[in-house]
């Protein structure tokens, strides 16, 4: 009898993919990656990312997150925020590092320390 082989690459994430939509909040203990619509707040333990097509209308804590998409809404990064060079972003951003790509938007606030507390999970 032959014996099933599972094989586990060791990331584990969630995703929201294009053409999905939620309202609500999210709450995720590991990365979590937006390509449809979410509308309301974010917490997360791990990394989020935002897609090309992603937009978020609301609110983010984490630990890192790279935006590729939109985002209309505060974020709040512990460790490191990455702003793709198609990002948009309107709100107020708190993280410990900021890397912006040419060509992203970025229109409101930015406060950078040395720690930043987030909301855990």
């Amino acid at each position: 009898m032959a014996k099933e082989v599972v094989y586990n690459s060791g990331a584990t994430y969630n995703a929201l993919t294009n053409g999905s939509k939620i309202v609500g909040k999210i709450i995720a203990d590991s990365d979590f990656r937006i390509d449809g619509e979410v509308e309301g707040d974010i917490i997360c333990n791990g990394k989020v990312v935002i897609g090309p097509n992603g937009v978020l209308k609301g609110t983010i804590s984490c630990t890192n997150a790279e935006i590729v998409g939109r985002v209309v809404g505060d974020i709040v990064v512990s460790e490191s925020l990455t702003l793709k060079g198609t990002a948009n972003i309107e709100g107020e951003v708190k993280t410990r590092i900021l890397i912006i790509e040419p060509n992203a938007i970025f229109n409101g606030t930015c406060s950078m320390r040395d720690t930043v507390k987030v909301d855990n999970v």
